[in-house]
């Protein structure tokens, strides 16, 4: 994947005290945790999408719900999903939790929680989202346009939601309550966030995404 190629294969360009997102000590837990996720979770959700069937959506939706479930449960116990520190496998589940609320929740018809509702996948969020690298590279706005204004064979419309409200995302967590810490000592943190890229503030989030 590009993001294990970022890891591995650029290390000659990454910055001085750049994070360990690959430690080989976790590889053999990571490479089995990395593919549940693809299966269930990030695949999943298309697979509820895209269903053909009934049949066919209720088993994905069933297969997928079973392995939130699981994260839920694994994140009421350990901060992140591998080790004391955040991993690949943090970035890999990130990308889908975060377009969960705004658009698989409704979008594909993965409507049994929206994961605001789950405790623990909540706190690890927002965790995550107000760590440099995470928050400040995700647009609201974009992906909802794209999931809704793309996929016309789910929303012919092309009608854009206005929700959901995401501003929860910069409230306070207590994810430090297991120990830990997002990376290894002597890791630095990303510089300052380009102008224009700044995290917005929490009112901003449910701002219409057209003039009126």
């Amino acid at each position: 994947s590009i993001v294990r190629d970022f890891i591995t294969g650029w290390k000659d360009f990454q910055r001085e005290g750049a994070p360990e997102l690959y430690p080989q000590q976790l590889a053999d837990e990571m490479e089995e945790i990395n593919y549940y996720i693809f299966k269930a979770i990030n695949n999943g959700v298309y697979r509820c999408g895209f269903a053909g069937s009934q049949e066919a959506y209720e088993s994905a939706y069933e297969f997928m719900w079973e392995a939130l479930d699981w994260v839920e449960e694994r994140l009421g116990k350990q901060r992140y999903m591998v080790g004391e520190h955040i991993t690949e496998t943090d970035i890999r589940l990130f990308v889908t939790l975060i377009r969960f609320d705004p658009v698989y929740y409704s979008h594909f018809k993965c409507s049994r929680h929206k994961l605001a509702e789950m405790p623990n996948i909540r706190g690890y969020l927002q965790e995550l989202f107000q760590i440099p690298g995470f928050g400040d590279t995700t647009d609201f706005t974009e992906i909802k346009q794209h999931y809704f204004m793309v996929h016309t064979e789910i929303n012919p419309t092309k009608i854009v939601p206005v929700g959901p409200d995401m501003s929860w995302l910069m409230e306070a967590h207590d994810r430090d309550r297991f120990g830990g810490q997002p990376f290894a000592d002597g890791t630095t943190l990303p510089g300052a966030v380009p102008a224009g890229e700044e995290v917005k503030n929490p009112e901003d989030f449910q701002l219409p995404l057209f003039e009126r």
